[in-house]
């Protein structure tokens, strides 16, 4: 009995004694991450660029798991692109592994690819139900450009302009919604910018909200694949760009309706070209200057259902594009 009781007094020692060791084994802890750089990483420099040219690498820190780090060169046996030139890539988003990659961190003119920055703008800060007014300025655009049929005084719903740029891939309406989100383009595309940098978009520089060729208005392939992959986080995003036809009705100055059908620039999409058996096309975007080349990004499925996310820049023309966009989709059922 005596021995039991004697236990039991010591029995509050003990709890203490353990309890001290668990906070000294948790200071230990707090100072090793302090001191061993495991210390929370900024999220606005989610990777970091080495090198210049062919040989730029690239590579991701590790606060971003769910992101797909590759090496700038990737190969898939048998596969190969038309040109060595294009920028390319072929990524997993189910376990994040990179199938192909081909200069995926050399600079490249993403042409109307930078209309994604402006979609993600929109979904952010826009209400789809808003209406505004057209003016002058937002056809202010280079002879040729690719324009919706509005005209200034046309009224028009945020949303109609939103898919205006996304299926149609519209200057007009990029313009329009620069104005609406910060009042001016110049004031959209420092904000563009500052948005790329807090996306890691590391290799990326806007001047303008449409992708019209400006030679300080450039990106890479690995960099249109983090945008990508932001737009289809909205509802929103993944239900315009799955559309192969859109019918854009507004108001005009004199109270009338005018009405234009806006095809899919996606040929994938309207049909004019196939997809590999077994693909499913979510979306995407195009995007082709003279510049630029013919550019493309879209995200698919396998037959399985895995998502994956195809970027191809700087084909030579579209044809190539397509050629070389279903060589690389026709590997994703490879896996499955």
């Amino acid at each position: 009995m005596e021995t039991e009781e004697k236990q039991r007094k010591l029995n509050p020692n003990r709890l203490i004694l353990i309890m001290l060791a668990v906070i000294a084994g948790l200071t230990a802890l707090l100072f090793f991450v302090r001191h061993k750089g495991l210390q929370v990483l900024d999220v606005s420099e989610s990777y970091t660029a080495y090198g210049k040219g062919e040989e730029n690498f690239t590579r991701l820190t590790p606060f971003a798991d769910d992101l797909t780090v590759s090496d700038p060169s990737v190969v898939i046996e048998g596969l190969r692109l038309t040109q060595t030139t294009e920028r390319a890539l072929l990524f997993n988003l189910d376990d994040n592994t990179p199938l192909f990659a081909q200069g995926i961190y050399t600079k490249a003119y993403p042409a109307s690819l930078s209309k994604l920055m402006t979609a993600i703008m929109t979904m952010r800060f826009c209400d789809m139900e808003e209406t505004m007014v057209m003016e002058p300025g937002d056809f202010d655009l280079e002879e040729g450009s690719q324009v919706s049929g509005m005209q200034p005084g046309d009224t028009v719903t945020i949303g109609q302009l939103f898919h205006a740029l996304v299926v149609y891939s519209a200057n007009d309406a990029a313009m329009a919604l620069a104005r609406r989100i910060d009042g001016s383009v110049e004031v959209f595309v420092e904000e563009m910018n500052q948005i790329a940098g807090e996306m890691g978009l590391v290799n990326t520089h806007f001047t303008n909200p449409t992708g019209l060729h400006d030679p300080e208005n450039y990106s890479c392939a690995y960099d249109i694949y983090l945008l990508l992959r932001e737009a289809f986080r909205y509802t929103a995003y993944q239900d315009a760009a799955r559309l192969n036809v859109y019918t854009l009705r507004v108001t005009t100055a004199e109270g009338g309706t005018r009405t234009r059908v806006l095809d899919s620039t996606d040929k994938f999409l309207t049909g004019e070209r196939s997809l590999p058996a077994g693909v499913t096309l979510l979306g995407g975007k195009t995007g082709t200057t003279p510049e630029a080349g013919a550019n493309l990004a879209v995200f698919v499925q396998n037959k399985m259902g895995v998502p994956y996310i195809a970027v191809i820049m700087n084909a030579d023309t579209r044809a190539v594009l397509y050629d070389d966009m279903y060589t690389l989709l026709s590997a994703v059922n490879r896996e499955a």
